[in-house]
């Protein structure tokens, strides 16, 4: 858990909280990864967990929305580092159940590395910097535990998990079927993530997965199709800004239509 902690200084201007994306649903922007919280009327449920000595931030944040001080659990969508960075010392304090797919579980249990990132693909500033990115492995012990097998999340009635592999092998989206909210983790993004200028900008457009990450770019491209299938309403990603309103269902269409044109990248060794 040691190298877990590392990372750079997160200052006030780099923490940005995003509130009322639908019913119960509450974020946090730490620098260019972004935390959710759901209320769940007895409590509330975190979704990932941020970058490397952002715990602090995490916390206040929870604090200045919930009258309950921690989580009844995380939930992950995957395993990079900054969709964990702070996980080993929120759990450490909180004492709360994590749950991510089975297939993560490596990945957060000590076991295995995640696959080197590729520094071609894509272009931008970010992709340039990928192989400096730790790639764990943290060690949760028993800690993590698997997500049910039947899509059920625990702690989070009316919502249900969806295996949306190709960024990692085990990674997951959560949607809310009530108002067709969905949780896309790293399945696509909403700012261009490779690009440090589309990061500062954070204008709200649809782009695929973060490419010097992504390990499988034909599941990443069916894993894409799949959520279109669903016709959200409101999209709240891992990296940009959340989007909503009736015209959603249809962008997150023409990115599943386009996905090679746009998102699978055409230079890089995963380009194939």
């Amino acid at each position: 858990m040691s190298k877990a902690s590392k990372g750079i200084e997160i200052s006030d201007s780099d923490v940005v909280s995003l509130d009322d994306i639908a019913s119960g649903l509450f974020g946090l922007r730490i620098l260019l990864v972004n935390v959710y919280a759901v209320s769940t009327g007895a409590g509330w449920v975190m979704i990932d967990a941020g970058l490397p000595k952002s715990e602090g931030r995490i916390r206040r944040w929870a604090e200045s929305n919930f009258s309950r001080p921690k989580p009844s659990a995380i939930i992950l969508t995957h395993g990079h580092f900054d969709h964990v960075g702070a996980l080993p010392e929120l759990i450490q304090e909180w004492d709360v159940p994590v749950y991510a797919h089975a297939l993560e579980l490596p990945y957060l249990q000590g076991k295995s590395k995640y696959p080197p990132p590729d520094a071609s693909a894509g272009g931008g500033l970010m992709s340039l910097l990928a192989p400096f990115y730790p790639r764990g492995p943290i060690d949760l012990g028993s800690r993590v535990q698997p997500l049910p097998q039947d899509g059920s999340i625990p702690d989070l009635n009316g919502w249900k998990w969806i295996h949306t592999p190709g960024h990692t092998d085990g990674h997951v989206s959560f949607f809310r079927d009530s108002d067709r909210c969905l949780l896309v983790g790293d399945a696509f993004c909403t700012t261009k993530q490779e690009s440090i200028l589309s990061i500062a900008a954070q204008t709200p457009e649809l782009h695929g997965p973060p490419a010097y990450y992504t390990s499988n770019w034909d599941a990443a491209k069916a894993s894409v199709e799949l959520l279109a299938d669903l016709k959200p309403h409101v999209l709240a990603p891992g990296h940009g800004s959340p989007m909503s309103g009736a015209d959603v269902p249809d962008t997150l269409e023409t990115l599943a239509k386009s996905f090679d044109e746009v998102a699978r990248p055409h230079n890089g060794k995963r380009a194939a």
